[in-house]
Formats: C-alpha cells, structure tokens, sequence
C-alpha cells in the first residue's frame, strides 16, 4: 500500500504520544514492505535527507501558535497528499478531523486515531473547547474509520455519538537498556530516583507529583522529564516548586536512548495525567521500568489491569502515600514488575499492534479498489 500519516509534529519523536506512536508504526509498515510517508512541521522536524528508517518525511510549514499550529499544518499536509495517489491515509487527532474532508471528497479513504476526550484539557478555552466538541461529531461523520487507543475511549464515543471505533491500542518495547551513561550524565543512581515523564501541562499534573514527592523523608529523587511549548506561565510555577525541593531534577524533553535508560532504572514511575486514552509513557513505565503509579481515571486503571497502584484523582496525600508504599521494603516490587510486563506481553505487543493497523488499512484500501 503507498500510506501516508497526517496531523502530527512528525518523526522522529520530539514531542509526545502521537510522535512516539508513528515512529514506530511508520517504520515498521514500511519494512512489512509498504511505502510510508510521514508530515512533520518545519519547526520540529530534523531531517535533512528527507527519509528516517525507511519512511519518507514531508516538511511543510505551518502558523506557530497554541491554536493554530497543529489545525494549519494538517490542512496543509491534506492538501499536500491529494497529488501523491495515496491508497489510505492515517491521521491522528479528534482536532483535524474538518480538514480529512478534503481528502474523503477526493475518495481518499482516511483512519483518524482520535486520542482521548480532548476538550477536557485544562489548557484549552472556550473556543479551543468547542472546536474540539464540534471536532467530536466531525470525526464520527468525515473519516472512514474512527480508532480509539483505550476501551474508555471506544465507549465514549459509542455512548455519546452512537458511532463504531476500532480499538487498537498504543504499543510498548519491553528490550531493556543496558547502558547506563544517562544516568551518569545526570548523576542518578538505578532504582534511587522516581520517575515522571509528560508535557509540563496543569491537566497532566507534574505540579501534584512534585508537592507529593516533597512530604517523602526519602534520599531517593524525583526526575521530571518533559516540556510543553505554550505553558510558559505553568512551568515557571513548577521550576518554583522544584526549587523548594534539592532532590528534584527537571530534565526537559528527552527521547530515544536517554529516555529509555531512565525507564529501565527508575525505582518507580509515575503517570499522573487525567485526560487521554492509553499514554505510551505509562506503558512503557510498565515494560521496562520500576513499580508504577497511576491517576485513578478509568483509562489508567484499564491500562494497569491491576499491575500497578493507583492514588485518588487530583489528592496529592494519596499520590504520597502511594509513593511511600512504592519505595518501601513492604511492598513486593518483583512481583508487581512481573505482571506488568505481563499485562504488556498480554495487551500491548508493538508487533500485534502494527498487524491491527495493517490490517484495518489494508481493508480500505481494498474497498477504495473496489469502488473504483
């Protein structure tokens, strides 16, 4: 199939969920032998010949702001692929779901991956709310297949707009690294650190991470890894409460192998998000790393499966008391480690992923040939 992948920053991964998932999908299509191309913004994107890991990459600008910048460059890139006799387009995001029009008017079959219930975001306004309430009901209506990444998802938008999704979730690498420089770069020791990893926005709660870590009487330290680029306001807040605090270290964005060090040797990971379906961080916690911890919401819970702990929504007593139980000699973290990796053997293979997709694309590339 000759597929291409819209509405993300682009690859490889610099930014998120999104980004970490078509960097893996996208290569891995390509060498099941399908031409894959991939639309990043100009302003994330670092690939000068044009190819990463078998996939073609198509810069293309877009308007730099908090609104406007994923909305542009999805139309762009729609607008883009009409010439590029693409058999299925895979597009990520509930918010572009307005611009795939372009593409189903052309008789482009479109998979729109519609993430969480996004509107909830703390970050957004009324107008960003409603563009992603209006956005909802386009993307049951415009795309020819919807994809929710979590079950909670999936009923979401059964219950709420009476529409069919496939549910294919975000996958997980469970290779540990065995590398250690990450660690010594940033003076940490394996398993004497708590690990949290998310954009640096009030909705994914770092700041409520932080003020639980700080009632711990723990040598250990808190590694927030993360940042957000309209959240200026936010993260000066949280550098406040990190100063208050010597033992938090606040990393900003790191990918790829520093990434993976510190999942693989954290004593244990935290995911405090609210809003989305399954985060690739907290699966990727489960797989490689430490104990986890997780917001009580119900995509998280139905992630865990019970291989983790969860701490009440939005308490930060109870986020420390987790923590305590966490870090300390009472808990058996060896055997909780084990059905975690379990739960993502079981439920989260990278490689059963990539099949659901294939197979979903390969479906509407043949009902695209037959309506022809």
């Amino acid at each position: 199939m000759r597929l291409a992948v819209v509405g993300i920053r682009g690859i490889p991964a610099n930014y998120g969920g999104f980004e970490t998932f078509a960097e893996h999908l996208a290569p891995e299509l390509a060498a099941r032998g399908h031409d894959v191309t991939v639309y990043g913004r100009s302003h994330f994107v670092n690939c000068p010949s044009g190819e990463y890991r078998g996939v073609r990459i198509v810069t293309l600008p877009t308007i730099r702001t908090k609104h406007l910048d994923t909305p542009v460059h999805t139309l762009v890139s729609c607008l883009h692929a009409l010439g590029q006799h693409y058999d299925v387009v895979l597009a990520c995001n509930a918010a572009n779901a307005l611009f795939l029009a372009i593409l189903r008017i052309a008789g482009v079959p479109v998979v729109l991956n519609v993430d969480g219930i996004e509107r909830l975001r703390k970050k957004w306004g009324r107008a960003g709310k409603a563009w992603y309430w209006v956005s909802e009901f386009l993307a049951t209506k415009i795309p020819s297949a919807i994809v929710a990444d979590a079950g909670v998802v999936q009923k979401y938008y059964a219950d709420r707009w009476r529409a069919d999704s496939v549910m294919i979730p975000y996958g997980a690498d469970i290779a540990p690294a065995t590398d250690q420089s990450t660690l010594v770069r940033l003076g940490l020791c394996p398993r004497e650190y708590v690990l949290v990893v998310t954009r640096l926005e009030p909705e994914n709660n770092p700041d409520l991470v932080i003020r639980a870590f700080s009632q711990l009487e723990t040598s250990k330290r808190l590694v927030v890894v993360g940042d957000a680029p309209y959240a200026t306001e936010y993260k000066q807040r949280l550098r406040e409460y990190a100063s208050r605090d010597s033992r938090v270290l606040m990393t900003g964005f790191l990918f790829g192998e520093d990434y993976r060090q510190l999942q693989t040797y954290a004593a244990c990971y935290v995911q405090a998000t609210e809003v989305g379906g399954t985060h690739p961080a907290l699966i990727e916690g489960m797989a490689l790393g430490g104990v986890v911890i997780a917001n009580g919401t119900p995509e998280n819970i139905e992630v865990l499966h019970g291989a983790g702990l969860t701490y009440e929504r939005g308490n930060v007593d109870s986020l420390a008391e987790c923590l305590r139980c966490a870090l300390s000699d009472e808990l058996d973290r060896k055997s909780l480690r084990a059905r975690a990796r379990a739960r993502i053997r079981e439920a989260y293979s990278w490689s059963a992923v990539v099949s659901q997709y294939e197979q979903l694309l390969q479906t509407l590339s043949r009902s695209k040939a037959d309506g022809a």
